[in-house]
């Protein structure tokens, strides 16, 4: 049947092309013997030729676009069918590891070193393990271990016990039919409890679903905000979750049905509709009219199912993504211990040359604060900041940035604003009035350190500004640095080292000794005759 149309349309443009060659062969020809009666064969040839040429070009270009165009479809389709995707990702995992075990290397702390690399061998042993981890993670009280009961089909903890009894995460096998790896089920501490030793399991709980391929988040009614949380920041890293609503036999049908609805809304775009499961893993007993209890099977096999199904479908994927994944955490975390490591030794030269800075303005104080004086300091900060992150900078450069940063400080009003603030400080410190060079001193310390710290943010971020350039990055540093009780801690210690050892408070005039009565009728010291000196002294004549 669908030869046939195709068959038609082929005929009729065969058709229609044959029709358009006639009617073009015969129109060159009419225009050939027009303009060989009025001008010359050779013009009309020339003409004919050029007409030629012109369509070959033409019907040649249209050929080559057509096979451009054609030719990312091509290779959109090889791509579909070339790399296995696990394999990838495998790869890229253990580039990061050989990344991360080069990152080690420099950081100072021997505890995080030595985690970092234990941590590193365990995604290794992850890469070649056989079995799938799920986790089952959600409140104590939603039947997180009667779920586990009823997937394996044997007694694996505490069923209906209360809140807090996992206290940690217990490891279950499990073989399921027509899955070649084997499932490792682990049972998590509830979140969402009280108390210190709660908020402990729930942390505990986290770091095990984190490190989980697949997630059975266990509900007991509608969704709270509290449970959303938690199972948006899963979805956010790029965990896989089957939202498992149990006690479904709690409810009418027409509840549980409005109940599951509700759940796949509010889970839109985190969640799959088909990962919304509705499961009884631990049914209520039931009392039969002869008296006698009867306990109903759990029913639990929707789980089962939608569990068999991914794993079927996405069971490498997840794997390899998991991999990924912790490969990836971990090596943020080592560049995180990096950049706190660089920080503490960047803030150390920062403190070093503010009070470098401070001693210069104080000894050779001008009406304002120097700030070519202070910039010469900064630009020897500015090498020693870079290299701490790893940027060899020349003294030019550094003496370059410095000044830049100075007009900076400068056009934004912050010096002013730092005198002012130094000023108020150093009147409510207690200590009286402060001549001008101690304010200048303790204002040049205040902004070598805004300096410091916004050069500081440059290394960081691959000597970089960002977007808003380095008059946003000194006004964030000047506010994050001018709260009143850092201020107050700062003029304290600039008055320990600066005011203090360069003995620059006022000076109040001393008072004249006033000289004992029998002292002044009598002379100590009578010059004799010839003599052209005075002594002028308190010594007595033998003394002397």
């Amino acid at each position: 049947m669908t030869s046939l149309p195709r068959l038609l349309i082929l005929i009729a443009s065969f058709c229609l092309a044959v029709g358009l060659i006639i009617w073009l062969v015969s129109s060159l020809t009419g225009l050939y013997g027009q303009i060989s009666l009025s001008a010359s064969p050779l013009l009309a040839n020339l003409l004919v030729t050029a007409i030629i040429v012109l369509l070959g070009t033409l019907i040649f270009s249209l050929f080559y676009y057509l096979k451009l165009l054609q030719r990312p479809q091509k290779n959109r389709g090889k791509r579909a069918i070339e790399p296995k995707v696990p394999v990838v990702k495998t790869e890229a995992a253990a580039e990061n590891l050989k990344a991360i075990r080069q990152q080690v290397d420099r950081i100072q702390d021997e505890v995080a070193r030595q985690a970092l690399l234990l941590r590193a061998r365990e995604i290794e042993a992850n890469m070649t393990r056989g079995n799938v981890r799920i986790v089952v993670f959600g409140t104590g009280s939603a039947g997180k271990t009667s779920a586990v009961n009823a997937i394996l089909g044997r007694m694996a903890g505490q069923v209906g016990a209360p809140m807090g009894t996992t206290e940690i995460g217990e490891t279950y096998n499990l073989k399921l039919k027509g899955i070649d790896r084997e499932l490792s089920i682990t049972d998590t501490p509830g979140i969402l409890e009280a108390g210190v030793a709660g908020t402990y399991r729930e942390e505990l709980a986290r770091q095990l679903a984190a490190q989980a391929d697949l997630i059975l988040f266990v509900l007991d009614g509608d969704l709270r905000k509290s449970e959303y949380e938690p199972l948006q920041a899963l979805a956010q890293i790029g965990k896989r979750s089957i939202v498992v609503f149990n006690k479904s036999d709690l409810y009418p049908d027409s509840d549980r049905e409005a109940i599951l609805d509700r759940l796949r809304e509010r889970l839109k775009g985190l969640v799959s509709t088909m990962d919304v499961v509705a499961i009884s893993a631990n049914p209520q007993k039931v009392v039969l009219e002869s008296g006698t209890i009867f306990q109903p099977d759990p029913e639990i096999m929707p789980l089962i199912r939608r569990v068999a199904a991914i794993l079927r479908a996405e069971g490498e994927d997840l794997i390899a993504d998991n991999i990924l994944l912790q490969s990836q955490s971990l090596g943020d975390r080592a560049r995180k211990l990096i950049d706190a490591q660089r920080r503490r030794q960047a803030d150390k030269v920062v403190e070093k040359f503010q009070w470098i800075g401070a001693g210069v303005i104080a000894v050779t104080p001008l009406p304002v604060v120097d700030l070519l004086a202070t910039a010469a300091v900064n630009a020897q900060m500015v090498v020693e900041i870079g290299k701490i992150y790893g940027c060899e900078l020349n003294i030019d450069r550094a003496k370059e940035l410095a000044l830049s940063l100075a007009k900076t400080l400068a056009s934004l009003g912050i010096v002013e604003g730092v005198i002012q603030i130094i000023s108020r400080a150093l009147q409510l410190s207690g200590i009286g009035f402060v001549v001008g060079k101690a304010i200048q001193g303790i204002s040049a310390a205040y902004l070598t350190r805004i300096a410091g710290k916004s050069f500081i943010e440059y290394f960081r971020h691959d000597q970089d500004w960002g977007d808003g350039g380095m008059a946003q990055v000194v006004q964030r540093q000047f506010q994050l640095n001018r709260k009143d009780e850092f201020v107050k801690a700062f003029v304290k210690d600039a008055i320990a080292r600066v005011v203090e050892p360069l003995n620059i408070y006022p000076q109040e005039p001393e008072p004249e000794l006033e000289m004992p009565p029998e002292i002044e009728q009598e002379p100590l010291y009578q010059p004799r005759d010839g003599d052209d000196w005075e002594v002028h002294s308190n010594k007595r004549n033998d003394d002397w």
